[in-house]
């Protein structure tokens, strides 16, 4: 298994815990799903993890998400971050 993969799956257990918490809303479990689905697709992948930075970064603005959702957002993004800069 490759290094990026090994990543995008680490990052993929992160995302899904998150979408499965049902203490998060629903419209922010979406969007953390959609994230996870554009890290997934191996192609551009560096355009991918942007996109996924980008949207988890609006939704972690949410005045209704719970504390520990938002702490984890925080990590999957720094997550994507390191990701984004393997892939330069």
């Amino acid at each position: 298994m490759k290094k990026k993969e090994t990543d995008t799956s680490y990052l993929s257990e992160l995302m899904d815990a998150l979408a499965h918490d049902t203490s998060v809303p629903r419209n922010i479990r979406k969007v953390v799903e959609e994230a996870k689905i554009k890290i997934e697709k191996t192609e551009e992948l560096g355009v991918n993890v942007s996109s996924a930075i980008y949207m988890l970064d609006d939704i972690s603005k949410d005045i209704n998400m719970p504390q520990h959702a938002r702490t984890e957002i925080w990590t999957i993004i720094s997550e994507l971050e390191n990701l984004k800069e393997k892939t330069k």
